[in-house]
């Protein structure tokens, strides 16, 4: 009974290894770095762009505490108000 225990285990341990292995080596040829580095590349994308929709976030709150954006709508609007009164 002990035998047949045993010959499992080393029969389930085989099947790990081999599929462990033959991961190995997909991983190490041409398609596997193919895909490390695609893998790489959108993490980056996906990081740069999490960091430009934070910056966007912060400058957008920056300017409307600091009223940044009413005083440049004001001076637009007048603007648009002063073209108004050339054009009549």
């Amino acid at each position: 009974m002990n035998r047949i225990i045993w010959m499992g285990l080393g029969v389930a341990i085989g099947v790990i290894a081999f599929r462990k292995i033959t991961e190995a080596q997909s991983n190490l040829g041409p398609e596997g770095l193919n895909r490390a580095v695609g893998r790489l590349a959108d993490g980056l994308y996906d990081f740069a762009d999490a960091v430009r929709e934070g910056m966007n976030e912060r400058e957008t709150e920056l300017r409307a505490a600091l009223g940044i954006d009413a005083g440049l709508e004001m001076a637009v609007s007048k603007g648009a108000a002063g073209k108004d009164a050339l054009r009549r």
